[in-house]
C-alpha cells in the first residue's frame, strides 16, 4: 500500500502516514548471535559470511571482528544448524544468548555528550553578550543583555548541570559530601545571584562563570566516563556463552529443547562439535574432549563411560550420551560466573585517587566558604556582598582541576597505550597497574599461541598424501595442526574404510595395508602422536607449542624491571615446566583448576602483593578478576576480555613491560596535577577570601588552572 501525504501544517504531521505504514510492518526477524573465538582477519570474515549465506533460509550474516561475533538473520533455522555449517568450513562457533549482550549501548555517554554540547553552546553565546557589556553598553542595553543571558543560561544550566546536582543530592541524602556538592552549590549560587541582580537592575551578573564552570567539569566527567565505557560484566559474558539448547532423549526419541527445560536425571545426547550444556556423567559412548577453555589443557582428554563432564567442555570426536548431574546455577560454568562476580565486587572497592582527595577536599571547601561569609557579616558587610565573596570562594576553589587531574592524564596515557597495541578498559586500571609488584601468566593461549604445532619434516615424502587424508578427516586439534603443517601442494591419497576411533586416532585401508594416525600405543610407538603404514615401523610426530610473538621479550622486560614472573596453568606440570625453562627458568605451576588459580592470587593479595594477571581462557576469568589488575589478548574469549582491565590488541607481548612503565609515569603526572591544583588554591584562596575576586574573575582563574592541568597531562603523550 502506498500513501500520498496531504498538505499539513508541519513536517511532523506530513510524516505521520509514513510512520503509520512503518508501524504496521511486521516485526523484524530475531537475530541469532554466535561467538567466533578463532577468527582473526578479513579472510575469516569473508569465509564465515560466505558459509552462512550459502545456507537456505539465511537472509543476512554480519561478522564483527573486534567482538569476534556474527549476527545472523535466519528465520526457522536452529543455531545448531548454523554452527554445523561453520564447523564444516573449519570455523568454531559458540552459541550466545543475545538477551544478555545489551551492555554495548552507552546511553550515559551520549547523555553526557549532549549536556556538554548544550553547556558549550550556551557559554559561547552568553560570553558574546558579556563582551558587549564589558565594552560599555548603555544601561538599557546592559539590562537587555543580562536578561538575554539569563534566558540562555538558566535553561542550559537546568539541563547540563543535572549530572552534578543529582550526584550531590544522592550524597547528601545519606549524610556525606562528595566533589559534586561544592560544584552544585557554586553553580546554583552563581546563577541564583545573577538572576537576582538582573531583576534588581544590578551590574554584576555571572552567568558566563556558571556556564564555563559547568562546561569544564562536564569535559572531565566525559573523559572519565570514556575510560570506563568498554568495561562489561564478565559474569554476564560467561552466562551468555552457555549453550541455550540441548538434545534430550526421552523414550528413545531425540528432541531439541531449551536448556532451562532440562532436569536432574534427564538423558541428553552430545554430538561431535557440540559444547556441553550441563554437567553430566557419560552412560554411553567415548570421545575426546577439548577442555582448554575451562582448564587450559592444551591437548584433548579421552573420556569413556562413567566419566564426569562439565558444562562448557567441547565434544570433539564421538557421540556421547550423558545423564545430567547438575543444571542451572549448579553447573561448573555458573559456579565460575559466581566466582567472577565475587572477585568483581572485591576489586571494585578500589577508590580512585581523585575520589580519595575529594573526601578531604569537599568538606574543607564548604567550611571555608561558610567561614568567609560569616566573617564578612561580622565585620559589617551587607548580606549580598558577603554572599558574593562566598560564591567567589566556592568557584575559585571548585575542584575542577582536581576533577580533570586524573581523567585528563588517563585519557592521554590510554591513547599512547592504544598506539602500542593496548586498549584500556577500566577507569582506575592505569592507577592500579602503576602499583603492581607481582606478574603472573597463564600458559596456553597467553604465552603460547594455544595451537599444537607438528613437525612434518621428518616424514617420507611418499607418506605425505596419506597423512593429508587422515589428518583432514578428523576434528581432533592435533590432526588439524598436522594438516596445517603439511605443504599446500599435497594431494590427499585415496583410501578406503576410513574411520575415527575416539581416544585412539584415525585408521584406513590403503592398497590393502592398514594405515593409522593417532595415539602411540594404538599405532605401535612409544610416543604420541605417531603414524604407521602396514608393517613398517611407526614414526612418532614431534609435537610442540609455539611461543606467542614477543613472549620472551616480555619476560625479559619484566625481569629487567625487577619483577619475578610466574606461570600458573591448567596444563600438565611437564608441559608447564618445559615452557618455563624455554622462557629462562621462571617459576611455574601446572595442573591448576580455575579455583586453584584464583586461590593462589588471593593468597598473594592477602600478603599485600598487588598482582598483574595475564590470561585468556574461561578458566582464567575468576583469576583475572581476583587480580589487582589484569590483561587479556584480543584472541581471548569474550568473557576473558570482559573480565580484564586491558586488552592486548595485537599479538606482540613485548609491550606489556612498557605499559607498566607508562602507568607509573601517568601516576606521576596525576600527582603533579594534584600539586598544581594545591598550589593554585594556596594562591587563589587568600585573594578570594579577602574580597579581591569577583565570581567572574574566580571563574577565569579556575579555567586557567584547568587548562594548566590539561597541558601537563599531555606530557604523557
Amino acid at each position: 500500500m502506498s500513501y500520498a501525504p496531504a498538505l499539513s501544517a508541519c513536517p511532523a504531521c506530513s510524516a505521520a502516514p509514513l510512520a503509520q505504514s512503518i508501524a504496521n510492518k511486521p516485526a523484524s526477524v530475531t537475530a541469532v548471535q554466535l561467538s567466533l573465538p578463532g577468527i582473526h582477519c578479513a579472510a575469516c570474515i569473508a569465509g564465515v559470511e560466505r558459509a552462512l549465506l550459502a545456507l537456505s533460509g539465511v537472509t543476512s550474516a554480519r561478522v564483527n571482528l573486534s567482538l569476534k561475533r556474527v549476527t545472523i538473520e535466519a528465520p526457522g533455522l536452529e543455531s545448531e544448524t548454523l554452527i554445523d555449517a561453520l564447523a564444516v568450513q573449519g570455523y568454531e562457533a559458540l552459541p550466545l544468548d543475545a538477551d544478555l549482550l545489551n551492555a554495548n549501548q552507552d546511553p550515559t555517554g551520549r547523555a553526557l555528550l549532549v549536556r556538554l554540547a548544550v553547556a558549550g553552546f550556551a557559554m559561547m553565546n552568553v560570553m558574546l553578550f558579556s563582551v558587549a557589556v564589558w565594552s560599555g553598553a548603555s544601561a538599557a542595553t546592559q539590562v537587555m543583555f543580562h536578561w538575554l543571558s539569563a534566558g540562555i543560561a538558566v535553561p542550559a544550566l537546568l539541563f547540563s548541570a543535572q549530572v552534578f546536582a543529582k550526584s550531590a543530592w544522592n550524597a547528601l541524602k545519606v549524610g556525606r559530601l562528595n566533589m559534586d556538592v561544592p560544584i552544585s552549590l557554586a553553580i546554583i549560587l552563581a546563577a541564583g545571584l545573577s538572576v537576582f541582580e538582573t531583576a534588581q537592575g544590578g551590574t554584576h551578573v555571572y552567568f558566563d562563570a556558571a556556564l564555563s564552570l559547568t562546561f569544564f567539569l562536564l569535559v572531565g566527567r566525559y573523559l572519565d566516563h570514556r575510560t570506563r565505557v568498554a568495561a562489561r560484566s564478565a559474569s554476564q559474558e560467561l552466562t551468555a556463552l552457555e549453550t541455550p539448547r540441548a538434545i534430550r532423549i526421552e523414550d528413545g526419541a531425540r528432541q531439541h529443547v531449551s536448556v532451562g527445560d532440562l532436569a536432574l536425571g534427564d538423558t541428553i545426547a552430545v554430538l561431535p562439535g557440540m559444547r556441553l550444556p550441563v554437567d553430566g556423567t557419560v552412560i554411553d559412548g567415548s570421545s575426546d574432549l577439548d577442555r582448554s577453555l575451562l582448564t587450559g589443557e592444551s591437548l584433548p582428554v579421552h573420556v569413556t563411560r562413567g566419566a564426569a563432564l562439565a558444562a562448557g567442555e567441547m565434544n570433539l570426536t564421538g557421540p556421547l550420551t550423558l545423564k545430567i548431574t547438575a543444571t542451572g546455577e549448579d553447573t561448573t560454568l555458573r559456579r565460575m560466573a559466581a566466582m567472577v562476580e565475587v572477585a568483581e565486587g572485591a576489586r571494585n572497592r578500589y577508590t580512585a585517587l581523585a575520589d580519595r582527595a575529594a573526601q578531604i577536599y569537599a568538606p574543607a571547601v564548604h567550611l571555608l566558604a561558610l567561614v568567609t561569609f560569616i566573617g564578612w557579616m561580622v565585620i559589617g558587610a551587607e548580606v549580598s556582598y558577603a554572599l558574593n565573596i562566598a560564591i567567589s570562594v566556592l568557584i575559585i576553589t571548585c575542584p575542577c582541576a582536581l576533577g580533570l587531574a586524573v581523567p585528563a592524564v588517563m585519557t592521554a596515557a590510554s591513547g599512547r597505550l592504544f598506539r602500542h597495541g593496548l586498549l584500556v578498559k577500566d577507569g582506575t586500571a592505569l592507577e592500579r597497574l602503576a602499583e603492581v609488584d607481582t606478574v603472573i601468566f597463564d600458559k596456553t593461549g597467553t604465552l603460547t599461541t594455544g595451537q599444537a604445532r607438528l613437525d612434518a619434516g621428518q616424514l617420507e615424502e611418499d607418506t605425505l598424501p596419506l597423512l593429508a587424508t587422515l589428518s583432514q578427516s578428523s576434528h581432533h586439534p592435533v590432526s588439524r595442526a598436522l594438516a596445517a603443517a603439511l605443504p599446500d601442494d599435497i594431494t590427499p591419497a585415496q583410501v578406503e574404510d576410513i574411520r575415527e576411533r575416539p581416544g585412539l586416532g584415525v585408521g584406513a585401508k590403503y592398497h590393502g595395508q592398514t594405515v593409522r594416525l593417532g595415539k602411540g600405543s594404538w599405532v605401535g610407538a612409544e610416543a604420541s602422536p605417531a603414524f604407521r603404514m602396514g608393517t613398517a615401523p611407526a614414526v612418532p610426530l614431534h609435537y610442540r607449542e609455539s611461543l606467542r610473538e614477543g613472549a620472551q621479550a616480555c619476560i625479559r622486560g619484566f625481569k629487567a624491571a625487577g619483577f619475578t614472573p610466574k606461570i600458573l596453568s591448567g596444563d600438565t606440570n611437564h608441559a608447564t615446566q618445559k615452557l618455563a625453562k624455554t622462557l629462562g627458568g621462571i617459576a611455574a605451576q601446572g595442573e591448576l583448576t580455575p579455583q586453584g588459580k584464583t586461590q593462589h592470587i588471593q593468597s598473594l593479595s592477602d600478603q599485600n602483593h598487588r598482582v598483574l594477571m595475564v590470561g585468556d581462557g574461561l578458566n582464567d576469568t575468576a583469576a583475572l578478576r581476583a587480580a589487582y589488575v589484569s590483561i587479556s589478548p584480543a584472541s581471548a574469549l569474550d568473557a576473558s576480555r570482559a573480565a580484564s582491565d586491558f586488552v592486548l590488541l595485537g599479538t606482540d607481548m613485548a609491550a606489556l613491560p612498557e605499559a607498566v612503565r607508562l602507568a607509573r609515569s601517568a601516576r606521576a603526572r596525576v600527582l603533579e596535577n594534584f600539586a598544581i591544583a594545591a598550589g593554585y588554591n594556596m594562591i587563589a584562596i587568600p585573594i578570594a577570601v579577602m574580597g579581591f575576586a569577583t565570581p567572574l574573575s574566580a571563574a577565569i582563574a579556575m579555567s586557567a588552572s584547568s587548562i594548566t592541568v590539561l597541558l601537563n597531562a599531555l606530557r604523557v603523550r
